[in-house]
């Protein structure tokens, strides 16, 4: 009687194509987002054009996005 597990090749699996997929698209994705790290402003710049924070304390202040949020939340 023949071991079938003592064969010399496997015949491929789903778990293994299914490794192989998630490998290739996290691949994929930092290929594709690298150039856009290199790119990317310094966080000095960034922080540069924020408003100064308020003396005393809070933080909320009625931007444009703020106000809009609220017109889409009274609908």
């Amino acid at each position: 009687m023949q071991d079938s597990q003592s064969s010399g090749a496997t015949p491929p699996s789903r778990r293994g194509f299914f490794f192989g997929a998630a490998a290739v698209g996290a691949a994929t994705a930092a290929v594709a987002v690298l150039p856009r790290i290199v790119d990317a402003p310094a966080p000095v710049e960034a922080a540069a054009a924020l408003p100064p924070a308020p003396e005393n304390g809070g933080g909320y202040s009625l931007s444009e996005h703020v106000k809009r949020y609220y017109r889409t939340a009274a609908a």
